[in-house]
C-alpha cells in the first residue's frame, strides 16, 4: 500500500468514522465535556478582535468550498469571466487574510495571557496549529497556483465525490505540488481531531438551552460600590 493511498484513501475514511463516531460518543455518554469552555472573563479585547475576524472569516471560506463542492457547473460558469474569476479569487483570498488575523489575534493571545495559558489544553494547541497552517497552505496555493477554483473543478471534485461514493480515486491527487497535496491531508488530519476538541459543540444540537432555566450572572462587588437601594435588595434575595 502506498502512502498515496494511505493519506488520500485510508486517511479520510478514518477521519470520517472518528468525527462522526467521537462527536456522538461524546454527546451521548460525555454531553458534559461538550461546551466551548469560553475563557472570555479571563481576557475580552483579544478575543472579541480574533473571535470576530476568524470566525466570519472561516465560515464564509468553508461555505464557499462546500458550494464549490456541490455546485461546480456553477462555478464554472462564473469563471467563465475573466473579471469574474478574479472577483472571486480576490474575494477567496481577502477572507482567508480576514481569518488568518484573527486566528493569529487567538494565537498571541493564548501565548501572553497567563490566566488563558491555565486553561489552554494540548488539543486547543493542536488546533490552532492545525488551523492556521490550512489556512495558509490555502493562501499559498491562491497565490502560487492560482485560480484553484477554476482547476478545482476537475481535480479536487471528483476527487471529494469518488471518496463519497465510496469509489476512491487517489490517482487525482497524485501528481499535485506538494502544498496542494498537503492543504487536503490537513483537513483530513483536522477531521481526525475534531471530535476530541472544544470545536464539537459547534455541531451538538443544543435543545436542552431552550428548556433550562435561564441563568443570571452577577460580578461580586464590595458593598461600597453598591448603591443604598441595590443594598437593600440584594439583602432580600
Amino acid at each position: 500500500m502506498s502512502w498515496n493511498t494511505i493519506i488520500f484513501v485510508v486517511a479520510p475514511y478514518v477521519a470520517i468514522v472518528l468525527a462522526v463516531g467521537g462527536t456522538m460518543y461524546r454527546t451521548r455518554k460525555e454531553e458534559f465535556s461538550v461546551s466551548s469552555l469560553s475563557t472570555q472573563l479571563l481576557e475580552n479585547k483579544k478575543l472579541f478582535w480574533g473571535s470576530f475576524s476568524f470566525h466570519w472569516g472561516i465560515m464564509a471560506l468553508l461555505t464557499a468550498h462546500f458550494l464549490f463542492l456541490i455546485m461546480p457547473v456553477v462555478f464554472d460558469l462564473w469563471n467563465g469571466s475573466q473579471i469574474r474569476l478574479y472577483l472571486l479569487e480576490i474575494t477567496g483570498f481577502a477572507l482567508a487574510g480576514w481569518a488568518l488575523g484573527g486566528i493569529i489575534i487567538l494565537i498571541y493571545r493564548r501565548l501572553t495571557s497567563r490566566r488563558v495559558q491555565v486553561v489552554t489544553s494540548k488539543m486547543d494547541v493542536v488546533i490552532l496549529i492545525l488551523v492556521l497552517t490550512q489556512i495558509i497552505t490555502g493562501m499559498w496555493i491562491a497565490l502560487g497556483y492560482r485560480f484553484g477554483s477554476f482547476w478545482g473543478t476537475s481535480v479536487f471534485v471528483p476527487y471529494v465525490w469518488s471518496l463519497i461514493t465510496l469509489r476512491p480515486r487517489p490517482e487525482l491527487i497524485a501528481p499535485l505540488p506538494f502544498v496542494l497535496q498537503l492543504h487536503a491531508a490537513l483537513f483530513w488530519l483536522f477531521l481526525m481531531a475534531f471530535p476530541f476538541s472544544r470545536l464539537v459543540h459547534i455541531v451538538t444540537l443544543p435543545l436542552p438551552y431552550l428548556t433550562r432555566p435561564w441563568q443570571k450572572v452577577v460580578w461580586v462587588r464590595r458593598d461600597r460600590e453598591f448603591p443604598a437601594n441595590e443594598k437593600k435588595d440584594r439583602a432580600s434575595v
